[in-house]
């Protein structure tokens, strides 16, 4: 179709003016340039079927959907309270009241994930396939991106957080070791605990494959030199940094297509 408005593809990124025949998604609401589409259809393998623009979106994703639609959902319901407490002022309560903190972190996260998701769609090849906004079967919880790369796989979670991520260590001789996740202040080492429950999911689904944890911290404050760390396997970087990471270790002899469809298959768009 011809879009009626200006946008950008959800693949490549690449800007689409009013007017640009592309493939409309009807749903995510996005659109997809005719060159990514081509690419799509030109690489898939030859004993598996067609797969319908639907149903393409559906295999990828889009990052942050879920968070998104709670955002709103949140947004519309303290709205509604405004409006039911003010009645005929509630429209001037609602403009002029801050939206609570609980719901605008959902906005928040939001945006990381957006973010984050697309600069992993411009990494996305045919030795590269991601995936965004996976529903975990029987939980309300989701994982935010997936990559597969030759060299395994990658269960990536996306925080907007301020502050400075950072290793702390205790114990040692006389106590066990325990290592926690700060940023700034804050302990987060929960968020090393999700990410292993995250892994441990797909790994059970692919076997001796290799899956790796990582959080990525969106808008942080990261030191110039260095910054990066591990802690209990889980990798703990910036967005430009886990590209490069992602890119280094293309290497291996795992069939990413294959990998894709059989992860999309078990975790299913949120």
């Amino acid at each position: 179709m011809r879009v009626r408005y200006a946008g950008v593809c959800r693949v490549c990124g690449a800007s689409l003016p009013a007017g640009t025949e592309a493939i409309y998604e009807s749903e995510t609401k996005t659109i997809r340039c005719l060159e990514c589409a081509t690419e799509a259809t030109e690489t898939m393998s030859p004993d598996l079927e067609p797969l319908s623009d639907d149903s393409l979106s559906a295999e990828s994703g889009v990052a942050g959907s879920s968070a998104r639609r709670e955002y709103e959902r949140r947004k519309a319901k303290d709205e509604e309270k405004l409006r039911e407490k003010w009645g005929r002022f509630g429209g001037l309560a609602v403009a002029l009241s801050d939206e609570r903190p609980h719901t605008k972190s959902w906005d928040r996260g939001a945006i990381g994930e957006e973010r984050l998701g697309a600069r992993l769609n411009a990494l996305a090849a045919d030795d590269m396939a991601v995936l965004h906004d996976r529903r975990i079967p029987g939980s309300k919880a989701n994982i935010d991106h997936i990559a597969i790369t030759p060299g395994g796989i990658w269960v990536i979670d996306a925080k907007r957080y301020k502050g400075r991520p950072e290793m702390k260590i205790e114990g040692g001789i006389l106590r066990p070791r325990v290592e926690k996740l700060l940023v700034g202040r804050r302990d987060c080492t929960s968020l090393v605990d999700g990410v292993l429950k995250q892994v441990d999911l797909v790994r059970d689904l692919v076997g001796n494959v290799p899956v790796t944890g990582v959080l990525c911290f969106i808008e942080a404050d990261w030191p110039l030199i260095g910054g990066t760390f591990s802690t209990r396997g889980v990798h703990v970087l910036w967005p430009k940094r886990l590209a490069k990471v992602l890119v280094e270790h293309t290497a291996g002899d795992l069939d990413v297509a294959r990998m894709r469809n059989s992860v999309a298959s078990r975790f299913k768009s949120a």
